[in-house]
């Protein structure tokens, strides 16, 4: 399928989320799914477990197919009512790779993270921001990691715009190996009912000594109870040096 094929259908898909009629829900700050974080932090001594069931990647570049799946597992605390600390890892991954008359697959563990969650002042009940600071250690295995730390630093702004919709922007900027890559992020969400909400992104990053790359689409999210969140998410890639596809499916619970 081509690239604009491949946008159209998420646009098309997208745009059948928004029309549909909602109420919001009162419901915990996940950070799942989607390519930016909430704007929320946990409560004093709650916690959340977020996991991938699993979230995947495909691409064909240069005559080669590939198709990756992580199980990434994100754990937050809740340290007061603005501060939350997060362990974020992905324990088993698995790659595999086909082209030029040749196949493989690999398996193993991705890098691991830990990272500080702020939930800033507003003097605006519609408005919300955050910043959420992070280090990664590169423990992963060499299919599944480039083998350097990285440090980022991302802010996310949230606005209500009324009681079933509101939008957000993210901007983050990481280094690695002396390199800067910056992402932004806008997206727009609706609730449909007291458990159905969807929401639109699009994603654009820019690296030194690599192309820009960027994805748009689309997610949905379910409350099966009020603290068990259940997801599931797809973003087309913009360009050639994008993935071709990627999303997943996921569960998130609030402990409290």
């Amino acid at each position: 399928m081509s690239l604009g094929r491949r946008g159209a259908v998420a646009a098309a898909l997208a745009a059948a989320t928004l029309a549909m009629p909602a109420a919001r829900a009162d419901t915990p700050s996940f950070d799942r799914p989607g390519i930016a974080f909430s704007t929320g932090t946990l409560p004093r001594g709650s916690f959340a477990w977020e996991q991938g069931l699993p979230d995947f990647q495909r691409d064909r570049s240069g005559g080669v197919r590939s198709l990756s799946y992580s199980a990434g597992t994100n754990l937050r605390l809740g340290l007061t009512d603005t501060v939350e600390l997060q362990l974020s890892a992905s324990p088993y991954n698995y790659l595999r790779e086909s082209g030029h008359g040749a196949r493989r697959s690999a398996h193993g563990g991705g890098d691991a993270s830990l990272a500080i969650k702020l939930a800033l002042p507003s003097a605006h009940d519609k408005f919300s921001w955050a910043l959420l600071g992070s280090a990664t250690v590169a423990t992963g295995a060499s299919d599944f990691s480039d083998g350097r730390d990285r440090y980022a630093l991302g802010a996310a702004a949230a606005y209500d715009f009324s009681d079933a919709v509101s939008g957000s922007l993210y901007l983050n900027v990481e280094r690695s190996g002396g390199i800067d890559a910056w992402t932004f992020s806008p997206s727009l969400s609706r609730a449909f009912s007291a458990r159905w909400s969807g929401y639109v992104e699009a994603g654009w990053t820019r690296a030194a000594h690599a192309p820009d790359t960027g994805v748009a689409g689309f997610g949905a999210i379910f409350m099966a109870t009020p603290r068990i969140q259940l997801d599931a998410s797809l973003d087309a890639g913009l360009n050639d040096a994008s993935p071709d596809w990627q999303g997943g499916v996921g569960v998130s619970f609030f402990f409290d």
